[in-house]
Parts: C-alpha cells; sequence; structure tokens
C-alpha cells in the first residue's frame, strides 16, 4: 500500500495552513492593501493595444529590456545597480530565502511584520528568528543587534512602512543594523508609494543592502510584478535560483505601458494618502479605540472585540483584516486599508456601528 500525506510531506508543511483569501463578493473590500482606483479609460486602451501585440506562442524575455529601463527611469535606479523581477515580492522573498538556505541558518526580521517572511524560512527548512518590536509598533534596536549576534542570520528582512503596523522604523535605527549584520538585510519597501522614505539612495552606502519593491500596492496588484535592486554580485547568484520566464510577457507590456504613464499612479498615492488622513482623524474621534500611526494604505486599530468588530462590519457590506490571532501585540486589532472616499465613509461608519455592539 502507498504511503499517505502524513508519511510523505515533510512535517514543517503539514504543519503550516494555506494562504487563505476571504470572499469579497458583495463587500466594499477593504482588507489587502489594493489600490482602490481603475485606470483611466484612455490608458485601459492604450493598454489594450499593447497586449494585443504580446507574442503570447512565445515564452517572455526574462531580461525584459523595457520594462526594467522604464522601472530606472521611474523608480530612480541607478546604473551601477542590477535589477530582479519576481512574480510579486513574495517571489523575490522565496528566491533569496532559497539562495541562502542552509540547515540551522535563520531568517531574521521583526515581529510582528510581514507573514512570509516565516513562511518562506520554513518552506527552506530554515528557522525564522522574530525580534518583538516595542507596545508602539517600534523597532527595538539593541534586541535585533543581540539577535544577530546570536543567531548570525544570513539575511535579515525589514520592511519599510512595516506591515501590519504601517509604521517607518527609525532610519538611524535600520542603518546601524545592516552596518552590523552578518549577511544581507533586505529592505522591503512595498509601501514606499505612501511614506515618500526609502533606502534606495543608499544603495552604494552598504555593500550587503539589497531594496525590494512590488507594483502590488502602487495599484497593479493584478500582475503580480516585484522587483529588488543591489549590487550585481547579489542580483547574479539570486537569478539562478529564479524560476525561468518568471515574470509573464503580459506582465511585461501592461506594467511598461502603466510605468509610462506614473503619473496616474502617483495622483492616486496622494489621494489615498490624503484619504489615509481623513479616515485617521474620523476614527480617532470614536472612543475605545487606539489609533496606530500609518506611512501605508492602511491603519492598524485595536478595539475591545477585533471579532465582533470584524463581523460587525462584514455584515454591514465592508471586509476589513482581524488580526487578533494569538500574533504578539495584534491583540485586539483590526487593519483598515484605505479605499475611495465612498468606500472610507462606509467604512468609518460601519466601524463605528460594529464598535458599539462591543
Amino acid at each position: 500500500m502507498s504511503a499517505g500525506p502524513e508519511e510523505i510531506i515533510r512535517e514543517e508543511v503539514r504543519a503550516m495552513k494555506a494562504y487563505s483569501v476571504a470572499q469579497a463578493d458583495g463587500l466594499v473590500k477593504l482588507d489587502a492593501m489594493e489600490n482602490p482606483y481603475g485606470l483611466p479609460p484612455a490608458l485601459q486602451r492604450e493598454i489594450a493595444e499593447a497586449v494585443s501585440r504580446v507574442a503570447i506562442n512565445r515564452y517572455p524575455d526574462p531580461v525584459a529590456p523595457a520594462l526594467v529601463r522604464r522601472l530606472r527611469e521611474t523608480m530612480g535606479i541607478r546604473p551601477e545597480h542590477d535589477v530582479l523581477l519576481g512574480n510579486g515580492s513574495d517571489e523575490i522573498i522565496h528566491i533569496i530565502v532559497q539562495s541562502v538556505a542552509r540547515r540551522g541558518a535563520a531568517v531574521l526580521a521583526p515581529r510582528p511584520s510581514f507573514v512570509m517572511f516565516g513562511v518562506y524560512a520554513a518552506l527552506a527548512g530554515m528557522e525564522h528568528v522574530g525580534v518583538l518590536l516595542r507596545p508602539d509598533f517600534s523597532l527595538d534596536t539593541n534586541a535585533v543587534l543581540d539577535a544577530m549576534e546570536r543567531h548570525k542570520p544570513p539575511v535579515v528582512f525589514i520592511a519599510y512602512p512595516n506591515n501590519p503596523s504601517g509604521n517607518l522604523f527609525d532610519e538611524a535605527s535600520i542603518a546601524r543594523i545592516i552596518e552590523a549584520a552578518p549577511g544581507l538585510v533586505v529592505i522591503d519597501e512595498a509601501y514606499h508609494a505612501f511614506a515618500r522614505k526609502t533606502f534606495m539612495t543608499r544603495l552604494a552606502e552598504f555593500p550587503n543592502l539589497i531594496v525590494m519593491r512590488t507594483l502590488s500596492k502602487l495599484g497593479l496588484a493584478g500582475i503580480r510584478l516585484g522587483y529588488a535592486v543591489g549590487r550585481p554580485e547579489w542580483i547574479r547568484e539570486f537569478d539562478k535560483v529564479r524560476s525561468p520566464y518568471n515574470v509573464n510577457s503580459l506582465t511585461h507590456a501592461v506594467a511598461e505601458r502603466i510605468l509610462a504613464h506614473h503619473d496616474v499612479l502617483e495622483a492616486q498615492a496622494r489621494s489615498i494618502v490624503e484619504e489615509r488622513r481623513r479616515l485617521d482623524s474620523g476614527l480617532r474621534g470614536l472612543t475605545r479605540v487606539t489609533v496606530f500611526p500609518s506611512d501605508a494604505n492602511f491603519i492598524l486599530v485595536r478595539v475591545p472585540d477585533a471579532a465582533r468588530v470584524f463581523e460587525g462590519m462584514r455584515r454591514r457590506g465592508v471586509l476589513v483584516k482581524n488580526l487578533d490571532t494569538g500574533m504578539p501585540l495584534l491583540a485586539g486589532c483590526v487593519r483598515l486599508t484605505i479605499g475611495t472616499p465612498e468606500e472610507n465613509r462606509r467604512c468609518l461608519a460601519a466601524f463605528a456601528e460594529s464598535l458599539a455592539e462591543c
């Protein structure tokens, strides 16, 4: 008799849960940090024309010269640094972790932070060392330095701003960590469009620094494009781990055309930041609520009963993220993605009504 999955599948995989996506049919979807705005009709037509010319019978060019050139121009990537493309920043994380994976080695990151840092560490058979943030979600720099000294991690991930707390860590503290790190430090700038702070301009200063971004939060979540920037000697090694043809030709074409109109995305990001200010102000006007400052496109809020607020908002047609799942520092927390003005109005109303039921 053949063996079943309990005998064949690795123990650490069987212990994991698959990444789940909540169904949002008929709801205002404010649970996944997506840009709520569509593209102008003229740009939609331009994209359709570009897509119609893609030779989908051929494999994509993994070098993607037109797209990389556009990324360099738009994102200020200097010529001495190389670019690695990924199917979202998730794949970039996976590639980097696989590149450094050794049995007994550790991936280090602040905690709580982006969940996939730990997921990919586990899949690679590595330890995930999560260094607890302070109660206000600020970085405990000395704790990170001590953990690096103990565990000697080949890679440290730092989200800037952090997810799910939304705050920017102190820049000087991050620089200390990069200087002291025994290996690579990856700064995840997924929310750069809203924070306007970056380590991209400091790549020349730190030989062990990689800056990673995604276009998902900027408004292109559906085409799954992430990228990492760093010194050629790092990118060259990561490229060996990258799956062949990992970013498809349609993504190449769509991203290049949209980035040619980066001003559209910039305007949308400014609108989101302004709406974030409005929603933040409205939330702070409520009682029994702790609102954490955010530099991203979402706001983290602590309430008396996160489950009841989450369910109450869903009943009222608004889907947010319940983060009260046992993670340290996130007790009673829900995360609200910034939507359009009307979506945010509905969000605040549903939040206040659900809070009143607690």
